[in-house]
């Protein structure tokens, strides 16, 4: 008899918040982790606020095959998340994975300068989601008898010296968040866990004018001076999302090419030298 195929998703159900991306055909975390799942024979269902972000995804993933389907929401709504889940149902019948990406970088400034309303909103979107979607999905989840649940944080909620309040404070609080919903679901058969990415380089970080000099620093942060892109953050999720990932949770995953693990002593990279770290390959292929 053959052995078990690994990481076969097939039969699965996966929601992606923030499954689109602001570029065409660009590669950001939650476009990544649709696309990966979908090759691994997932059904997902690529909620995003932007339905034309994830119209995009879903062509992608059309092209290679994959099953998917666009749910329009807004995460900081529970009525609106209430709803993704059901049409979620609706499309594929029931739900074991989800995956929380939606965040942003929010409101700048330290604790006397910041204006409150936006740290509000900003502490909704990155925080409060998460929550949201969690309460929807993990009552399908426990039909099933098992459920995965993967957050994204960031290296921020794990380290000091950030010049911002909110981004480090909100991703810190993914990271015990985490820790509490896998303690309080464990029994359940539902995993939680959180990846942290380091300085990935996405469309959004693009979209905020990142010069070549700029990405020369943040690679000269990393031990392996190499930049990471999507792909990376897609596939540690794709992992903590499989069956072969069964016996792990409350993990928390940096996946920062050793960012935290501590300074490195390599040169950062020259700028010309950037187009060889991130090549335009096909994941299929690396």
């Amino acid at each position: 008899m053959a052995p078990p195929k690994a990481f076969d998703f097939t039969g699965d159900v996966a929601i992606v918040s923030g499954a689109g991306s602001r570029m065409a055909g660009e590669i950001g975390n939650g476009r990544a982790t649709a696309i990966v799942l979908a090759r691994q024979g997932a059904k997902v269902a690529l909620v995003d606020n932007n339905v034309e972000w994830a119209r995009e995804t879903k062509r992608m993933i059309d092209e290679e095959g994959g099953i998917s389907e666009v749910v329009q929401a807004d995460v900081t709504s529970e009525e609106s998340v209430k709803n993704a889940v059901a049409q979620t149902v609706k499309h594929f019948g029931t739900v074991h994975i989800l995956v929380n990406i939606v965040g942003v970088g929010g409101v700048i400034g330290d604790a006397t300068k910041l204006d409150l309303e936006a740290w509000d909103r900003d502490m909704r979107i990155n925080v409060t989601s998460m929550v949201l979607m969690a309460r929807h999905a993990i009552p399908e989840m426990r039909k099933n008898g098992r459920g995965a649940i993967v957050n994204l944080s960031s290296v921020s909620g794990l380290l000091g010296g950030n010049p911002s309040l909110l981004y480090p404070t909100s991703k810190g609080a993914i990271i015990q968040m985490t820790r509490a919903m896998a303690a309080q679901h464990g029994k359940e058969n539902i995993r939680v866990n959180c990846i942290c990415p380091g300085m990935v380089f996405t469309p959004m970080v693009r979209g905020r004018g990142m010069t070549p000099e700029m990405r020369k620093a943040r690679i000269g942060q990393n031990l392996m001076g190499r930049e990471g892109e999507g792909w990376d953050v897609g596939y540690a999720i794709l992992f903590l999302c499989s069956k072969e990932a069964k016996w792990i949770t409350g993990a928390i995953l940096p996946v920062d090419a050793g960012t935290t693990a501590g300074k490195s002593d390599r040169p950062a990279l020259k700028a010309d030298s950037l187009a060889e770290t991130n090549t335009g390959i096909p994941n299929s292929k690396l």
